[in-house]
């Protein structure tokens, strides 16, 4: 029950976000990472880029830290050179925030690979990408358009033992191109925790 509410709750959601369009620019924005460095989308002109919507307090993203199922799909992007930004849109109001040197910590007990953890507090890039889930990835192109837009994986479930059978949209995407192949998975329903926008 917990978990279909918290997916009904995003679904809900997604009719107040509008969300960036795959095939089209992604949105440009500027926002400070956790050490308070401005981090501008435009700055990685040329190379593929990762976005990833996280919510420590959030079962679903668990489900993919605890495993290090999150981690390893960073490392592997990174380690290829794309660029991963995971981006924290929680309202600084709501219980569950972590605060930017909090957020820090927990990425470094993670053990994670993201290039940067952006605090997207006033939720303006969440809004701009649409982004409705805790975890919510998109990858974007080394000329700037956005490929992918969706889950990580194709099990929306709450339970780490279906990563081992589940198809990796992010991997796949990222893949393909590399290989210079059209992505053939696109988009995909975001599963999760309902992002607690400020407004």
């Amino acid at each position: 029950m917990f978990r279909r509410t918290l997916i009904a709750s995003s679904l809900l959601l997604a009719s107040a976000v509008q969300a960036a369009t795959v095939g089209q620019p992604a949105p440009a924005f500027t926002v400070a990472d956790t050490s308070g460095k401005a981090v501008n989308l435009a700055d990685f002109k040329g190379k593929t880029v990762v976005l990833e919507w996280t919510n420590p307090g959030c079962p679903f993203v668990q489900k993919h830290y605890k495993p290090s199922n999150m981690q390893n799909t960073q490392r592997g992007a990174t380690g290829d050179g794309v660029v991963w930004l995971t981006v924290s849109s929680t309202n600084p109001q709501a219980k569950d925030y972590k605060k930017p040197a909090e957020l820090a910590a927990w990425m470094g007990e993670q053990k994670a690979a993201a290039t940067h953890t952006l605090m997207d507090d006033d939720g303006k890039v969440g809004k701009a990408y649409g982004a409705r889930t805790t975890p919510h990835l998109y990858v974007i192109n080394p000329a700037g358009t956005l490929v992918y837009a969706g889950a990580i994986d194709s099990k929306p479930t709450g339970n780490p033992a279906d990563i081992a059978t589940a198809t990796n949209y992010v991997n796949q995407a990222l893949g393909e191109l590399k290989a210079g192949k059209a992505i053939s998975q696109p988009t995909s329903q975001p599963y999760g925790c309902s992002i607690k926008y400020a407004s």
